[in-house]
């Protein structure tokens, strides 16, 4: 049975604890009194894991079983998440194997317009080697060649179809510059001419999968337009809005849900021993962390490439199939049941670290920007509900903040750094000075389209899901980070630990409550 998560209390006999730092780990002694929150060990992974598919094709929820859903000549669309909804999963890929059980029960019933496309949105395009790897190799020759295998594209108006145009919603009161209710729906032209649309999508974390409100996040957010996504991911776009579009598509479209929820085994099988809680290390596990820390400590390129090429080490522990909401209700379910760990109250010093590997750094390099956005963003919004620090508490960060960007994947997200951020990190005012040149940039745009680059409109929308976080805290303070990448941000940097504590007594005092959030694995606290 797996161990739940715990809260550990530092005191004289704790070792030093692990703590991810970009591109390397390091062990860090905290004071004593430090709240540590450890994560749970994965659940159980299902046994057969094409058993598991079938019998949820066959008993969905809410909805008829697939097969009956299925005829000859009629248009089926398989639509699936891009690279950057998880790390790379060990191959097979639960998604493609899924897609593969969809496309027998397809063939069987004679359907024979079957395409899929990837639910890439604004970010960047899945390369031939990637969707090989999701896919597997039968699917991808058997639909790519013929272009019957796409990612979605949201700025190319010829496969767009609008479903309400702008203007005809409900006129908002919102300032200028921010999104409002007479915004476009427009979809993905196949997507809305199908006669069934089946959306295969993985749930490991909050915010992936479509784990809040209707389940249809990846089809609000990754097969719709340009215009469309900015009323959602813009500034100050209220929180209900993904269940709109999401609304509007069903409305026009049957669409069936099939989601793997994942456990939160992040770590590959090599580096398994991450995931163990520190005093349980055996002589084999620390001579595997010495090889790790002097593996990375090479010259970031190389650090990089090994963090890379590592395949997670995530397991399926659930498959559900139906309706969407009642789907995205059990996968959210399961994954609480997997990260929720409890404490009592709210700490003044929130502490964590940055992984290697961010879902925007995919193949690439963590830079400033996508730093930030993961620990302010991601990490501190690690909860079920009120964040693990208090207003005006200040939130200490593990991260070099290396200014290394990649030209290939980020260009814009360079310009932004350079650019942008010297003039202003107040996040309504980047909203109403530069949101609209970098959305519609030729170059930005074009690189989008046609190579390996996010949106231009990646940076501003990071910005915005990290700006509350920051607004709340009261410092926010990087350790061992580039201070002229820190002030950039308009953060600060520390040497170490007990610098950055020195630095925070100003507004949270010499004794404060300290909380470390042990992660990864992943966890969700919930503040009781």
């Amino acid at each position: 049975m797996a161990r739940p998560g715990f809260v550990l209390e530092v005191d004289d006999r704790t070792p030093a604890l692990l703590v991810p730092d970009g591109p390397r780990v390091r062990l860090e002694r905290f004071p004593l009194g430090t709240e540590v929150l450890y994560p749970a060990e994965p659940l159980p992974a299902v046994g057969d894991l094409v058993a598991a598919i079938d019998a949820a094709l066959a008993a969905p929820a809410e909805s008829r079983p697939l097969a009956d859903q299925l005829r000859p000549g009629m248009r089926l669309t398989i639509v699936f998440d891009s690279v950057t909804a998880a790390p790379a999963l060990r191959t097979p890929d639960v998604r493609g194997r899924i897609i593969e059980r969809v496309l027998v029960q397809a063939a069987a019933a004679g359907v024979d317009d079957v395409q899929l496309i990837c639910a890439t949105g604004l970010n960047r395009r899945n390369t031939q080697g990637e969707l090989r790897q999701l896919l597997g190799e039968r699917v991808f020759r058997s639909f790519y060649a013929d272009g019957n295998l796409t990612n979605h594209d949201a700025l190319d108006r010829d496969r767009l179809t609008v479903l309400r145009p702008a203007g005809q919603g409900q006129p908002a009161s919102q300032p200028e510059g921010r999104p409002d209710d007479q915004y476009e729906i427009a979809v993905n032209s196949r997507l809305a001419e199908s006669d069934l649309v089946v959306a295969v999508h993985l749930a490991h974390d909050i915010g992936q999968g479509g784990l809040t409100g209707s389940g249809l996040g990846m089809l609000s957010t990754g097969l719709t337009s340009l215009e469309t996504i900015r009323a959602v991911r813009g500034y100050g776009a209220p929180q209900g809005r993904i269940d709109e579009i999401g609304a509007a598509i069903t409305e026009a479209v049957p669409v069936f849900a099939v989601e793997a929820v994942l456990d939160n085994n992040s770590y590959p099988p090599a580096l398994d021993f991450l995931a163990t809680r520190e005093w349980e290390w055996t002589l084999k596990s620390q001579a595997k962390l010495l090889a790790l820390r002097g593996a990375t400590a090479l010259p970031s390129r190389y650090s990089l490439l090994i963090n890379d090429r590592l395949e997670s080490g995530y397991r399926v522990t659930a498959v559900n199939a139906g309706a969407p909401a009642p789907v995205a209700a059990a996968g959210r379910a399961r994954v609480l049941e997997q990260q929720q760990v409890e404490v009592s109250g709210q700490a003044d010093v929130l502490v964590l670290g940055v992984p290697a590997v961010t879902p925007y750094s995919i193949g690439s390099v963590t830079d400033p920007v996508l730093a930030a956005w993961h620990a302010l963003g991601v990490g501190y919004n690690s909860v079920t509900g009120e964040p693990l620090v208090r207003p005006g508490g200040a939130v200490i960060v593990y991260h070099p903040l290396a200014q290394e960007f990649s030209t290939l994947q980020h260009p814009a997200t360079v310009d932004f750094f350079a650019d942008v951020l010297p003039t202003t990190t107040d996040a309504a005012e980047l909203a109403d000075r530069f949101e609209s040149k970098y959305a519609d940039d030729p170059w930005y745009s074009q690189l989008y389209r046609t190579s390996q680059a996010f949106h231009g409109l990646l940076p501003f929308h990071l910005w915005y899901q990290l700006a509350p976080a920051a607004e709340q805290a009261g410092d926010v303070i990087f350790v061992g980070a580039d201070r002229g990448s820190a002030a950039r941000l308009g953060f600060r940097a520390a040497s170490t630990l007990a610098d950055a504590l020195e630095i925070t007594s100003a507004t949270v005092g010499r004794t404060p409550r300290i909380r470390y959030l042990h992660t990864p694995p992943a966890l969700l606290g919930s503040v009781t």
